[in-house]
């Protein structure tokens, strides 16, 4: 029989539970199988997600084909309803090994999809590895206890739930031992992580825990941050550790004050401009990236300019630009809504804005030195998550110090150092 087949869809931590299902899967057996881990952000990605389950069977017509992610969370109805889906499982069910086991089995009923809102807890899963990728992920964190007006995935992950430290710190170390120099913390909220847990842990309690217990890490990274939540430890450990890499995403969605008040965020224009500024401070290196909406409802022209002059005025680099996908269920999706051209052509002022503040940083890395991650032949990433392209060692080291030289106006161009 042939291996199981996972396509993924969204986030980090999607991809970290591919991998968790994949090992469930293998274990049991359920060989041939095609599991679909869906996004439910825009509607975008739940159309890409039908695609690609239309695809599956047309391709492999007698595979067992499952669904599951937050999509299919959500709306279960809608999957189920596709006559190429044999089984829809809901987010709690598919880290669970007893569900793969009746899959396996065939004894789980078609849709098996709970409520969400009723998991309390939320396990650390050992996976060894993750096939040929050159980073690994470690889930620390879960779900969401905010509801800004735009956002559909509280419904699909349920409420904040953490990890906890030891859990943590034990997956990091096997990955470690496994030969990943790199491991990403990633989780729905991450700088929530720790407010259901006993005792004062916080994200960067976590993160000197990490470093601390697991001295052969080389390089730590976390995923996107929501700045209002990051505490004094996080700060310090910004500050003070080499090891933690010199590169934050941060979920900023708008620049201005009125769109972020109708969006529900709990930060202002103000407190993204002055984090930027305290966090560079502490570490003059760090680059920054961020998701930004374009055309939210509402947005005016003064609206939108003040998220176009926010990528200059924080000094970021690297954009994930969202044109606004109103998800049914949510308040956004209730207030005026703007022209789906107007959305578009935001959308595209705001991708050029990263295009041309990407350019100014690849020109202004001429000269440095840099450690490159290679991710694949004659590619890899910078500490500061910049792309570079690079002759690899020839003894097939994963990490090592280079020299930028210059740029082809998307990646760095280096050298090894001699």
């Amino acid at each position: 029989m042939s291996d199981i087949e996972i396509i993924t869809f969204g986030c980090r931590l999607n991809a970290y539970e591919s991998e968790v299902m994949r090992k469930h899967a293998r274990d049991v057996g359920l060989d041939g199988a095609v599991i679909v881990n869906t996004c439910a952000v825009t509607q975008e990605s739940v159309r890409q997600a039908r695609q690609a389950i239309r695809k599956a069977r047309r391709e492999r017509p007698d595979a067992k084909i499952v669904i599951t992610g937050c999509a299919a969370q959500i709306d279960p109805a809608r999957f189920a309803a596709m006559a190429e889906v044999d089984h829809v499982i809901g987010n709690h069910e598919k880290t669970q090994s007893e569900t793969f086991q009746g899959l396996r089995c065939g004894d789980t009923e078609r849709v098996k999809v709970n409520d969400i809102n009723s998991v309390k807890e939320t396990a650390g899963h050992l996976i060894e590895d993750f096939g040929t990728q050159a980073r690994a992920y470690v889930q620390i964190q879960n779900g969401c206890d905010h509801r800004c007006t735009f956002c559909i995935i509280p419904y699909g992950r349920g409420p904040s739930r953490s990890v906890p430290a030891g859990e943590v710190v034990a997956q990091v170390r096997t990955l470690v031992e496994n030969g990943y120099a790199e491991i990403v913390l990633t989780g729905v909220d991450i700088t929530a992580y720790g407010a259901d847990l006993p005792g004062d842990v916080t994200l960067g309690v976590l993160v000197t825990k990490v470093l601390k217990l697991v001295p052969q890490l080389r390089r730590l990274r976390l995923s996107s941050i929501d700045s209002v939540e990051a505490d004094a430890t996080l700060l310090k450990a910004i500050a003070e550790e080499e090891r933690l890499m010199s590169h934050l995403h941060l979920s900023l969605q708008a620049g201005h004050d009125l769109t972020l008040k109708r969006m529900k965020r709990r930060h202002s224009r103000a407190h993204a401009v002055s984090f930027c500024e305290q966090v560079r401070r502490l570490r003059p290196d760090m680059v920054f990236g961020a998701d930004l909406i374009a055309g939210f409802p509402t947005e005016s022209d003064d609206m939108f300019a003040g998220s176009l002059s926010l990528v200059d005025d924080c000094g970021l680099t690297f954009l994930h630009v969202f044109p606004f996908s109103a998800r049914p269920g949510t308040p956004a999706s209730r207030m005026r809504q703007l022209n789906g051209a107007v959305i578009a052509e935001r959308a595209a002022a705001l991708r050029e804005k990263g295009v041309e503040a990407l350019q100014r940083h690849l020109v202004n890395a001429k000269g440095r030195q840099i450690q490159v991650l290679m991710e694949s032949e004659g590619r890899g990433r910078a500490g500061d998550f910049t792309p570079v392209k690079i002759e690899a060692l020839e003894d097939g080291s994963k990490l090592f110090d280079a020299v930028v030289i210059g740029h082809d106006g998307s990646a760095l161009i280096a050298r090894m150092r001699a």
